[in-house]
């Protein structure tokens, strides 16, 4: 049983070498990839509803007409944003990850 000891620190020996190796790898300074907030590149305005139109104050068919082009074009502008709020969150989301990446350490310069 006095052999015991030795044996258990040899079997320790190849795991003290393997974290001196990675040394190489953690060296560099930390990155934090603490993403900015892409929803305020979104227009203060754009987050109130786009209000509808107002109804006709009488009953003739043009001035019906008119609401209904008018409710279009409002329905058009609301679609508008919400696709635009879409592209412009995804493309900040694809900007800062690609800074991310660029900003990790290479190990030898090449990985």
């Amino acid at each position: 049983m006095k052999y015991a000891k030795p044996l258990a620190l040899l079997c320790l020996l190849p795991m003290t070498l393997m974290t001196q190796g990675c040394g190489l790898f953690a060296g560099g300074r930390p990155i934090v990839g603490a993403f900015s907030a892409c929803s305020d590149l979104i227009p203060k305005s754009w987050r109130q509803p786009v209000p509808g139109a107002d109804l006709p104050a009488d009953n003739t068919v043009g001035s019906w007409i008119v609401f209904g082009d008018t409710q279009t074009g409002k329905l058009d502008i609301a679609n508008g944003r919400s696709s635009d709020m879409l592209d412009i969150i995804g493309r900040c989301e694809v900007r800062d990850k690609a800074a991310l990446n660029r900003s990790r350490p290479k190990v030898l310069g090449i990985f």
